[in-house]
C-alpha cells in the first residue's frame, strides 16, 4: 500500500474505535429503557405505538413466547412483502411499469429481505418498482436489523438476570432499536449521501444518447435465463451494438443508508455499492463502510455496560478487530500479488480487475472484507474477479459465521457462542466446570452454541453437495472446474450465513436456487436465532456463581488468543476439504503446480 492507503486506513480504525463506546452506551441505554438526547423527541411516538398495539413495557416474556412473538411477527412480515412483489404491477410508484415477480423469485426474494439476507436474483433496477424498493424492501431492511438486535439483548439480559424466566420483551427491544437508533442514524446517513452525489427521486428512467456507440459481446441465454454453451461447454455469445443507454432513477439514498446501517446489502442497483448512484465518491466508501461496522462494533461494549464490565466487551472486540485485520491483510496481500496468469504474459502488478479505480485497492479490499465479516452483503468489487487466494477471504469469513463484527446482533451472538465453546473447552482441560460471565456452561447451553455455530455451515455443505449433482444447477455454472464449484459454495454460504453477497458468474434465479436457497436462508437464521433465545431463558434461570481463584478470567489477552484459535480451528475443520477443492486448487492451478 502507498501512503495515502496506509494513512485511510489508520483514519478508518481510528473513528471506528472512537465511535465504539459512545455508541454502546447510547444502545445501552436504549435497551435498559434509560434516557437518551432523543427520548423528548421519540418518546412520545414511542409511546404511541405501545398504546395502538396493545403492548405494555412492563410486561416480559420467557424465551418461548419471544421466540414465538419473532417468528410469527416474521412470518407475517414475509407474508406481506411476497404479496407485494406478486401484485407491484398494480400499485403506484412504477414510472417503469414494471411486471410482477414469479412466485419463485417472490418466495426467495422475501425470504431473503426477511432473514436480512438480502439476497438478490434479480436485477433491481429492472425488476423492482419505486414502491417494491421503499415500502417493501426498506421497510425490511429496518425490521429485520431490528429483530438481530432485539435477540442478542435477550441474549444479554440471560448473563445478568439470576433465577428468573423474564428475558424481555420482544416488540418493546424492536421499537426501541427501530426508533431510537436506526431511523434517526439512517436518516442522518441519507442525508451525507445525498449531499455527495446519491440520488433521491421518483423521476422515470432517463435514456440518452451515446457520444460514441460501443460493440460488446452478449451471453446468449434461453427463455429460462441460463447461458447457452456449444457442445464443448463453451458459452456462447452474440455480439451486440449499443447507441444508446438508459439510466436508472429512484429513491436509492434512503435504501442506500439503512441497507449500510443495518448489514442488509440488499442494493438498489445490480452493480449495488459498486454503482456511481450508490457510493459516487471515496468519501462515501469511507463511510458506507464505517457504517456497516458502526452497530456491531457499538454492541460490543454494549455488551461490556449490560453484564457490568466493560472488560469483556472489549474482549469481544479485540478478536474481532484481530480477525478483521488479518482478513484484511491476506486479501490486500493476495490481490496486490497480481494474478499468475497475466504475469506469464509479461504484465506485472496489482489485480484490478473487477474493482473502481475511485476506491483503489485499499478501500476494495476493506469493504471486501467488511461486508463479509458481517452480514452486511453490499459489494463495491466483483468478487469473482479476485485472485483464488483473494476469492478465499471472503469466502472464509462467511463460513465461519461473519463475527468479524457479524451482522447487527447476530455477530456478537455467534462470537458468544465461540466464547462459551472456548470456556468449556478449556474447563475440560483443567477438570473444573466452566463458567462464563458467572453462569455455568452446562449440556443445554452447549447444544444451544453448537447449533448457532454449526448450522449454517452443515447447511452449506449439504446444499452445495446437491447443487454439485443436480443438472439444473450445474448448468447455471459459467465457469467448469474449481472456479465453478467456489461460486456455488459461496452462494450456498452467502445464503445460509444471511449474508447476500454473490460471487457471480453463477445464474441464481433457476427454480434450484430460489427454492433451495429460500431454505438454506431460513435454516441460517432462525434456528440460530431461536437457539440463541433458548440460551438466554436458560441462563437467565440459573444463579450467580462468583469467581474463584478456579475461574477462567475471559477480560484479558489470553482468553482472547484463545477465542480467536477456536473460531480458526472450527472453521478449518469444518471447511477446509471445500476448500481446497475449490479456491485452493484453483490457485495452484493457475500456478502451474
Amino acid at each position: 500500500m502507498n501512503g495515502s492507503e496506509w494513512l485511510e486506513i489508520i483514519i478508518f480504525f481510528t473513528v471506528l474505535l472512537a465511535a465504539t463506546k459512545p455508541m454502546g452506551l447510547y444502545m445501552a441505554h436504549v435497551y435498559q429503557g434509560e434516557r437518551t438526547f432523543l427520548s423528548p423527541i421519540i418518546a412520545p411516538g414511542e409511546k404511541l405505538i405501545y398504546r395502538i398495539s396493545g403492548v405494555s413495557t412492563e410486561d416480559e416474556m420467557d424465551w418461548k413466547r419471544y421466540a414465538l412473538s419473532m417468528l410469527l411477527f416474521n412470518l407475517v412480515l414475509f407474508g406481506g412483502l411476497f404479496t407485494l412483489l406478486m401484485t407491484q404491477h398494480l400499485l403506484p410508484l412504477n414510472p417503469q411499469k414494471l411486471p410482477p415477480f414469479t412466485w419463485q423469485l417472490a418466495l426467495n426474494t422475501a425470504v431473503s429481505f426477511v432473514t436480512n439476507t438480502n439476497w438478490q436474483a434479480y436485477v433491481g433496477e429492472q425488476a423492482a418498482s419505486y414502491f417494491t424498493q421503499m415500502v417493501g424492501l426498506a421497510v425490511h431492511n429496518f425490521v429485520s436489523a431490528a429483530t438481530g438486535m432485539a435477540i442478542v439483548i435477550a441474549l444479554l439480559r440471560g448473563f445478568v438476570r439470576r433465577k428468573t424466566s423474564a428475558i424481555g420483551n420482544f416488540w418493546v427491544d424492536l421499537t426501541r432499536g427501530t426508533l431510537y437508533i436506526l431511523l434517526p442514524l439512517s436518516l442522518v446517513a441519507a442525508i451525507f449521501l445525498v449531499s455527495q452525489g446519491v440520488i433521491q427521486n421518483f423521476s422515470a428512467y432517463k435514456t440518452v444518447p451515446l457520444v460514441h456507440s460501443t460493440s460488446y459481446d452478449k451471453p446468449k441465454l434461453d427463455d429460462k435465463g441460463t447461458p447457452l454453451k456449444d457442445a464443448k461447454g463453451v458459452p456462447l455469445t452474440e455480439n451486440v451494438t449499443v447507441t444508446e443507454v438508459t439510466i436508472p432513477m429512484g429513491p436509492v439514498a434512503s435504501q442506500e443508508a439503512i441497507k449500510e446501517l443495518g448489514t442488509n446489502g440488499g442494493g438498489f442497483f445490480n452493480a449495488n455499492s459498486a454503482h456511481p448512484y450508490e457510493n459516487p465518491t471515496p468519501l462515501t466508501n469511507f463511510v458506507e463502510i464505517l457504517l456497516i461496522l458502526l452497530i456491531p462494533a457499538g454492541l460490543t461494549y454494549t455488551f461490556g455496560v449490560m453484564v457490568g464490565n466493560t472488560r469483556q466487551g472489549w474482549g469481544v472486540l479485540a478478536a474481532m478487530l484481530f480477525l478483521l485485520v488479518l482478513a484484511f491483510g491476506a486479501l490486500q496481500w493476495a490481490e496486490n500479488s497480481g494474478n499468475p496468469l497475466v504475469a506469464k504474459l509479461g504484465v506485472t502488478g496489482a489485480n484490478m480487475e473487477g474493482k473502481d479505480v475511485r476506491f483503489g485497492l485499499a478501500g476494495s479490499s476493506l469493504f471486501t472484507v467488511a461486508t463479509t465479516g458481517t452480514s452486511c452483503g453490499a459489494v463495491n468489487t466483483m468478487h469473482d474477479s479476485l485472485t483464488p487466494l483473494g476469492g478465499m477471504v471472503p469466502l472464509s469469513l462467511i463460513l465461519t459465521g461473519e463475527v468479524v463484527f457479524g451482522g447487527v446482533g447476530s455477530g456478537l451472538y455467534t462470537m458468544l457462542a465461540f466464547a462459551i465453546i472456548a470456556v468449556f473447552v478449556s474447563g475440560l482441560m483443567i477438570g473444573r466446570t466452566p463458567e462464563y460471565l458467572g453462569k455455568k456452561v452446562e449440556v443445554r447451553e452447549m447444544w444451544m452454541s453448537i447449533l448457532i455455530i454449526l448450522t449454517a455451515g452443515v447447511t452449506v455443505l449439504i446444499l452445495s453437495g446437491i447443487a454439485m449433482i443436480t443438472p439444473a444447477a450445474v448448468a447455471s455454472m459459467a465457469n467448469p472446474g474449481a472456479h465453478g464449484l467456489t461460486e456455488v459454495l459461496y452462494a450456498m454460504a452467502s445464503m445460509a450465513n444471511n449474508n447476500g453477497s454473490a460471487f457471480a458468474g453463477l445464474n441464481a434465479n433457476v427454480n434450484f436456487y430460489n427454492l433451495f436457497g429460500s431454505l438454506a436462508m431460513l435454516l441460517g437464521r432462525y434456528v440460530p436465532a431461536v437457539a440463541v433465545l433458548a440460551m438466554a431463558g436458560s441462563l437467565a434461570e440459573k444463579k450467580y456463581v462468583p469467581p474463584s481463584l478456579g475461574t477462567l478470567p475471559t477480560d484479558r489477552a489470553p482468553f482472547v488468543i484463545w477465542l480467536v484459535l477456536v473460531i480458526i480451528i472450527i472453521g478449518a475443520l469444518t471447511f477446509f476439504p471445500a476448500l481446497a477443492l475449490g479456491p485452493i486448487v484453483e490457485h495452484l492451478t493457475m500456478g502451474g503446480n
